[in-house]
Formats: C-alpha cells, sequence, structure tokens
C-alpha cells in the first residue's frame, strides 16, 4: 500500500525533527482546530444526519451516535488536548540507563520512536488529533483508520492537522495518512514490513477482530468491564458519589463502572439508597438475590450481567462477603481495565492494590479518573490492558521504545574470551 509506504519513509525524517520544530507543529495544529471550526462542524453535521438515520433503523445505538457528535465545545477540548501534549517533554533521545562494559566502552540505552502506529477505531471524531498530537510528539508517523459513520469528520480533521504541521520546517509529507474503506484495513493488517504497532479503538468484537488477523503488534483493550467496591467501612456519602460518578458522568466509555460490589455488612443500609440514586438518575439496576430483597426496582442479574460492557445507563448490583470474595469476583469477570475500592482501612485499600489485576486500581475515586489526559499525559491513545511495553490510559511514554548505544574506543570480543580474556568493570554510572 502506498500509503504505508509513504508512512514508512516519513517516519525515518520525523525521528530526527528536534524538540522545538515539534512543539511548533503542535501549536500549529492547535490553532488550525479553531480557526477551521466552522469545516468541522459542518462535516460532523453531515456524519451525524447519517447517523442518526442508522439509530432510526437500529443499525446504530445511542451511545454510538453521542460519542460520534461534535460541537464548538468539543473543538475546543480537541485545541486544548493539542495544546496539552505539546506542553509535555519530549519523550525522544532521553537516557535510561548508562553503563560502563570497560575503560573506554560506555552502553547507554535510549529512547526513541517505534516507527509507523496504526489507529483503528470508532465513532469518535476526537481520537484524530488525539492519536495525531502524541504520534507527532513522540516521533512516529501515523495511519487512521476511524469508523464509517465519521468519514466526513475524520476527513476534516486529518486534512486540517496535516496541512498545518506541513507549515512547520522539517515536518515531513505523509506522516499522517487517513484511511477510509474496509478494504484498506485488510490491506493494514497484512502490513507488518510497513507498520509497527496497532491500536484499535472501539467495541470488544472489533478489538479482537484486529487482533485475531493480524502479526503486527496489538496495544489495546477489548473490554471496559470497571467494578466500584463498597468495602464495609466506606463513608456512605463518598461511596454513594462515587458509585453515582462512575456510571453517570459519562456512561458510553470504557472506564465506566459496569458493576457494583456491595459488602453484606453494609448492604441492608446502602443498596436501598444507591439504587434509588441510580433510578433517579435514569439507571436500569439488575442485580443478585441478595440486591433485589433490599430494594424495589431491580431487575434480576443473570451470569451474563457480570461479563457485559453495557455502555449504557445500565448497572449489575452484587453483594459480596468481604473483600476477597470482591478480589475474585473482579479477577474472574473484570478486563484489567480499572477498578475501585471506597474504604476508610487503609489496610484493605492496600489488599485490593495488591491483590486486583487491572491495568488501573483505585481507591475513594471514581473509575471515570482513568484517562490520559486526566493522568497528565496530554492525551491518550488508548488504554492499554496488556501486560508487556504499556499498560492503563497509553501517552507519550507508550510510543517510544529504546535501543541501546554503545561507543568504544576499538575493542573486539576476542580480546574478552579465553583464559586471559580481560574483564569487564560493568560499571553503572546512571
Amino acid at each position: 500500500m502506498d500509503k504505508a509506504k509513504a508512512a514508512r519513509a516519513a517516519a525515518l525524517e520525523l525521528a530526527l525533527l528536534n524538540d522545538v520544530r515539534k512543539r511548533a507543529a503542535l501549536r500549529a495544529m492547535a490553532a488550525a482546530l479553531r480557526t477551521n471550526k466552522n469545516k468541522i462542524l459542518k462535516a460532523n453535521a453531515a456524519d451525524v444526519a447519517e447517523a442518526k438515520k442508522l439509530v432510526s433503523a437500529g443499525r446504530m445505538t445511542a451511545p454510538a451516535l453521542k460519542r460520534l457528535m461534535v460541537n464548538e465545545s468539543k473543538i475546543e477540548e480537541m485545541a486544548l488536548g493539542v495544546e496539552s501534549v505539546a506542553k509535555l517533554p519530549d519523550p525522544v533521545g532521553r537516557t535510561l540507563g548508562t553503563l560502563e562494559m570497560d575503560r573506554g566502552m560506555i552502553l547507554e540505552q535510549v529512547t526513541c520512536p517505534i516507527g509507523v502506529i496504526g489507529a483503528i477505531f470508532e465513532s469518535r471524531p476526537d481520537v484524530v488529533p488525539q492519536v495525531s498530537s502524541l504520534c507527532l510528539r513522540s516521533g512516529n508517523a501515523v495511519i487512521l483508520k476511524g469508523g464509517s459513520e465519521a468519514q466526513h469528520s475524520n476527513k476534516a480533521l486529518a486534512e486540517i492537522l496535516a496541512a498545518a504541521a506541513a507549515g512547520v520546517t522539517g515536518v515531513p509529507d505523509g506522516w499522517l495518512q487517513l484511511i477510509e474503506t474496509r478494504e484498506e484495513v485488510k490491506e493494514v493488517l497484512a502490513l507488518d514490513e510497513y507498520i509497527d504497532l496497532l491500536v484499535p479503538r472501539g467495541s470488544n468484537e472489533f478489538v479482537k477482530f484486529i487482533k485475531n488477523n493480524t502479526a503486527i503488534p496489538v496495544l489495546g483493550h477489548a473490554d471496559g468491564i470497571c467494578h466500584v467496591y463498597i468495602d464495609k467501612n466506606a463513608q456512605k456519602s463518598m461511596a454513594l458519589d462515587i458509585a453515582l460518578d462512575s456510571k453517570v458522568q459519562y456512561p458510553s466509555v470504557c472506564n465506566a463502572v459496569e458493576t457494583l460490589l456491595v459488602h453484606k455488612d453494609i448492604a441492608k443500609k446502602f443498596i436501598p439508597d444507591v439504587v434509588q440514586l441510580y433510578i433517579n438518575n435514569g439507571v436500569e439496576v439488575r442485580g443478585c438475590l441478595k440486591t433485589r430483597s433490599l430494594s424495589k426496582g431491580v431487575k434480576p442479574a443473570t451470569e451474563a450481567d457480570w461479563k457485559t460492557e453495557y455502555l449504557d445507563l445500565i448497572i449489575s448490583i452484587k453483594v459480596v462477603d468481604d473483600i476477597c470474595d470482591a478480589i475474585d469476583h473482579i479477577n474472574k469477570y473484570g478486563s484489567k481495565h480499572t477498578d475501585a475500592i471506597v474504604t476508610k482501612s487503609a489496610a484493605a485499600a492496600k489488599r485490593f492494590f495488591e491483590s486486583v489485576d487491572a491495568s488501573c486500581v483505585f481507591h475513594n475515586a471514581s473509575t471515570r479518573f482513568s484517562d490520559g489526559f486526566r493522568f497528565g499525559k496530554g492525551a491518550e491513545i488508548g488504554i492499554s490492558t496488556n501486560k508487556t511495553h504499556a499498560r492503563g490510559p497509553v501517552g507519550l511514554e507508550g510510543l517510544v521504545i529504546y535501543n541501546y548505544r554503545l561507543r568504544g574506543s576499538g575493542q573486539i570480543v576476542a580480546d574478552y574470551t579465553g583464559p586471559k580474556a580481560k574483564k569487564f568493570t560493568h560499571k553503572r554510572i546512571k
């Protein structure tokens, strides 16, 4: 594919771009988003009009439509996100460690760009500036593929960002590529010669399809089955606030809570209030037998509910025997995304932190804080539940790798082998 070849060539040049020019390009991109807001809104209006027809026909969900919509406030958020990335330290060229192997032979471990990033996502046009800014800042070329439902929005955003960056000396043509058809996606999945990392963002089925159909390393998560556990020592008003915010603040995203776990010792006092709070805020509540016995208006929860990412105003509630029972449930049904405990007990929080197998584990805080911007990363390319390379909200640090740079003075391996071998000093410098 010509676009992948162009991206590979651009990546080699972009890796040499200095900090000053990368910052200038990002500031230009942010400014361009603001000055071209009418173009973006017009393109998005075309996408939304078509999407509403799909919702009416039952071929698209209401949450997906909401994620698609862009307004002036959203454009300003996009611009601020790009600017925040520009303010972050350059992740490229940092020395992670230095070792003297022997006198006159110094080994350095230095960060460098990954190369070409393929970002494949659904619905949300704001992914375009997020991913593009992170890739440029980290010296990576990027190939973007958004969902067909956001085709006009994505194209307008990509054109605006690429044109703005092109005005800065040293930014190579082709560093930002946009592909638009399913046939191109199939091609991309086979291009491990040109693409170094794929980042899919979308539904469980979508991410699994990408993982199962490519030899390219994939960074991402399939599900966002997040939990909040209300411990017996929880402060009630805090627990209610966190339980509500984690579900209602933005229910159609991967860091929204899907299952609420409640310690049996406080269930009688807590569950009626939290259920009523949810119902008052338009949330459908499904619960275990004990939950249903304590509150009206709760539908039966099935085994399938514990495994479901609703991405909607629906929550399942289960009463658990103790913190161990809660942890066991989370580790069995969770997706290793984000899980939280609400408790006044430092010992319980420590146990939760150490035992829950998730990329993000919180104490007395909403699961909705699991986000690259909120974590001070400027933005995120995605959230990873992987256990290699990068985990959790992935910002700039997840878009660089490292190489080893050895500075010698004529040494050869033969001198370090055999009965009269020279000894390595292996002195750690930093």
